[in-house]
């Protein structure tokens, strides 16, 4: 029997082999790796929040960034920032997919798709210059994710303000998408669009439907980029007024039916009738 049988590792050939002392030491450091990044990610500590609310702080330095590309891109420092940004991005998934119990649940999820392709047009700059816009959607995927909310909105039961928050993001989130297909697309080609400035005052004089006409889009996509953003920014307005004025709703998940939002002195559940028992922070 082979000695060495039981306490080394199998060779890609089939062969028995001394394990690598450096990879036992990275495969029992990785299980505890993960528990650290969890309780920072996921925890309730007050070493957790403070983590979550730098990583939150970061998200917003690098959106702002993403939004003053277009006017930093004609310095030379532009692509070392990119790629520093591509490093603390990458750093950043990393760390969220080993804290996450399930790297398949995580990586169904639409805000981390929307974060890779972010990525992808940090790491390929030059040969994704045209998509470089939509790096903004990093705005949407931020106020859309739970990290921000059990973070950020962990001590408000009123689901109002995560809607109004919600659907803020996605209007200024719209307005720098369209801005950005306005400028890829009509920047060389018409003379009223001169820099992305020009695109971003023709999407809002677009957006809010007062139509000044200095600029007007020209051939068929451009009247149908102008009508595209015309219905979008009614639409969005007239969500962004019925989350301000809908009633006021406590969330709690309903142990029957999953209804989620609920008078504040509700006791039973509308949908389904289940007695309820809602906290009450004042009690």
């Amino acid at each position: 029997m082979n000695p060495r049988r039981g306490a080394g590792f199998m060779t890609i050939d089939g062969r028995d082999g001394l394990a690598d002392p450096a990879l036992e030491t990275a495969r029992r450091r990785l299980p505890r790796l993960r528990v650290r990044l969890r309780e920072l990610y996921h925890g309730s500590s007050p070493r957790a929040v403070r983590f979550r609310l730098s990583v939150i702080a970061l998200d917003f330095v690098l959106i702002a960034f993403f939004v003053a590309s277009p006017f930093l891109r004609e310095y030379p420092v532009y692509l070392a920032i990119d790629y520093l940004v591509a490093f603390v991005l990458a750093l950043d998934l990393l760390a969220r997919a080993l804290s996450h119990a399930s790297l398949k649940d995580w990586i169904k999820r639409p805000a981390v798709w929307v974060d890779l392709f972010v990525l992808l047009t940090l790491l390929f700059p030059l040969w994704l210059f045209n998509l470089a816009f939509l790096r903004v959607l990093r705005l949407w995927s931020l106020f859309h994710s739970d990290f921000f909310w059990e973070t950020v909105g962990r001590r408000y039961d009123d689901t109002r303000w995560e809607d109004v928050f919600k659907t803020v993001a996605t209007l200024v989130t719209f307005v720098f998408v369209a801005t950005g297909f306005v400028y890829a697309s009509f920047a060389r080609e018409h003379p009223g669009i001169q820099g992305y400035l020009d695109a971003l005052y023709f999407t809002m004089t677009a957006l809010t439907t007062t139509g000044f006409g200095d600029i007007i889009l020209p051939g068929a996509w451009g009247k149908l980029l102008t009508i595209v953003i015309m219905v979008s920014g009614i639409t969005l307005f007239v969500r962004l007024a019925q989350t301000l004025i809908r009633p006021y709703k406590v969330h709690f998940t309903c142990p029957s039916c999953g209804l989620m939002r609920h008078d504040p002195d509700a006791v039973h559940c509308k949908a389904c009738g289940v007695l309820l028992n809602i906290p009450n922070d004042e009690a």
